[in-house]
C-alpha cells in the first residue's frame, strides 16, 4: 500500500482541565472519538464528553499513555494509543487505532501502526494486544482457539491478519432494556437471596467507603486473574488504598456515578462478589456494567446473580430510572457470566476480536 503523504502524527496535547486555554485539540478529538464509534455501530451508547473522558488521559503510575492524532488538512480524523502497563516484569502493550470512514483504506493506519510497534520495542514489550468490534456480515469467518464465537473476515480482520497477530478471543457485547427486563430481574434476585444463604448485599455510590476499600482493591485486583483470557496475557495487578482512591477520582472527576453492588460473607465479613453500574452526566444515557467478578472460592451460591440483579433493582428505581439500557462485555467462553446475563435479558448487540502478536 502506498504510503500516504498527507497525513501528520502528532502527540495529543492533553489539558489539566477542559476549561484549560489548549483544551480545543481534546475536545475535537472526543468529537471524532465519538464519531468513529457511531459510525461503526450505529448507536452513540459509547460516546463520551470530553469532560468524562479527560480523567483517564491523566498520569497515572499504573501505565504509560502515548496518543498521537492523526491530522489530514489541519483536521483530525483519528487516533492512535498505546498503553503501558507499569506492573513489575510487564511485557504486555495494548493498543488501538481508530479512523474515520472516510480516511480508510489509504494506508494511515498502517503508517500509525509503525509508531506502536516502535514505542513496544522502545519499552523492551513484546505481546502487543488489541481489540476491535467486527459487525457482522457474510463471507468467510475466523474462529479463536477458544472454540467460542467467530467474526467475519472484514477489513478490520484483514488489518490484524496482514501485521502478524492472531485472533485469541471473541467478546460479545450485550444490551438490557431496563424496564422490559424489571420483572425478571426481581424474579432472579429472590431466587439468589434464597441461595445465597450467609451471604448478603453491601452497596456503596463512589467513593468507595473507608470501611471496603481494602476488600473492594483485593476483588479489583482479582480481575486481572480470575476471569477468562484464552491465551491473552495480562499483568497480575497489584490495588490499594491509593489505586482505589486513583480510580473512584476518574470517575468522579469526570461527573460519573458509579454504584457498586458486593456479596459479604456474613460469618466472616468479607467482600467476596462485587458488580459496577457506571452512567455519566446525561441521565437519559445508555448505563454500563462494567466489572464483576465472584471470588473462585465463593462461586456457586448464586452471587453473580445476586449482585447484578441487586444492583440493576436500585438502579433503576433510585440512581438511573431514565436510563433505557444496560451495555456489558463478557469473553463468550463465560458462560456462567453468559447464562446470567441472559437469564435477565440481556440481548447480543456486537461481537469484539481480542487480537495477539508476540514481537520477535
Amino acid at each position: 500500500m502506498t504510503e500516504p503523504t498527507d497525513v501528520e502524527f502528532r502527540p495529543l496535547t492533553i489539558p489539566a482541565s477542559m476549561d484549560a486555554s489548549d483544551a480545543d485539540e481534546f475536545r475535537e478529538f472526543t468529537r471524532v472519538r465519538n464519531e468513529v464509534y457511531r459510525e461503526i455501530a450505529g448507536t452513540d451508547d459509547d460516546a463520551l464528553t470530553p469532560e468524562e473522558l479527560l480523567p483517564h488521559y491523566q498520569p497515572s503510575p499504573e501505565e504509560i499513555r502515548y496518543v498521537w492524532v492523526a491530522v489530514v488538512d489541519g483536521e483530525i480524523v483519528g487516533r492512535v494509543s498505546v498503553d503501558l502497563p507499569l506492573e513489575e516484569g510487564s511485557r504486555a502493550a495494548f493498543w488501538l487505532i481508530e479512523l474515520l470512514r472516510a480516511h480508510q483504506g489509504r494506508g494511515i493506519g498502517t503508517a500509525g501502526y509503525r509508531l506502536i510497534e516502535e514505542k513496544a520495542r522502545e519499552h523492551g514489550r513484546t505481546v502487543l494486544q488489541s481489540w476491535t468490534q467486527h459487525p457482522d456480515a457474510p463471507g468467510s469467518r475466523l474462529e479463536p482457539p477458544t472454540g467460542f464465537g467467530s467474526i467475519p473476515e472484514d477489513r478490520a480482520a484483514r488489518f490484524y491478519l496482514r501485521n502478524g497477530y492472531t485472533l485469541e478471543q471473541i467478546e460479545r457485547e450485550s444490551a438490557l432494556d431496563l424496564e422490559a427486563s424489571a420483572p425478571d430481574v426481581a424474579r432472579l434476585l429472590a431466587a439468589a437471596e434464597a441461595k445465597a444463604t450467609g451471604y448478603r448485599v453491601v452497596q456503596w455510590q463512589l467513593p468507595t467507603p473507608a470501611e471496603h476499600v481494602a476488600a473492594y482493591a483485593w476483588m479489583k485486583s482479582r480481575m486481572s486473574t480470575d476471569t477468562p483470557a484464552g491465551a491473552l496475557e495480562f499483568d497480575e495487578e497489584v490495588w490499594d488504598a491509593e489505586r482505589v482512591a486513583r480510580h473512584d477520582r476518574k470517575t468522579l472527576d469526570g461527573g460519573r456515578t458509579m454504584l457498586v453492588t458486593a456479596a459479604q460473607h456474613v460469618a466472616t465479613g468479607e467482600l467476596v462478589a462485587f458488580n459496577e453500574l457506571v452512567i455519566g452526566h446525561d441521565p437519559a444515557a445508555a448505563s454500563h456494567q462494567e466489572d464483576t467478578l465472584v471470588l473462585r472460592e465463593h462461586r456457586g451460591h448464586k452471587l453473580g446473580q445476586l449482585v447484578k440483579c441487586a444492583g440493576l433493582t436500585v438502579w433503576r428505581r433510585g440512581i438511573a430510572p431514565r436510563s433505557p439500557k444496560v451495555i456489558t462485555y463478557n469473553a463468550e467462553e463465560n458462560r456462567p457470566m453468559l447464562d446470567i446475563n441472559e437469564a435477565i435479558g440481556f440481548v447480543p448487540v456486537a461481537y469484539n476480536g481480542a487480537w495477539k502478536k508476540v514481537l520477535e
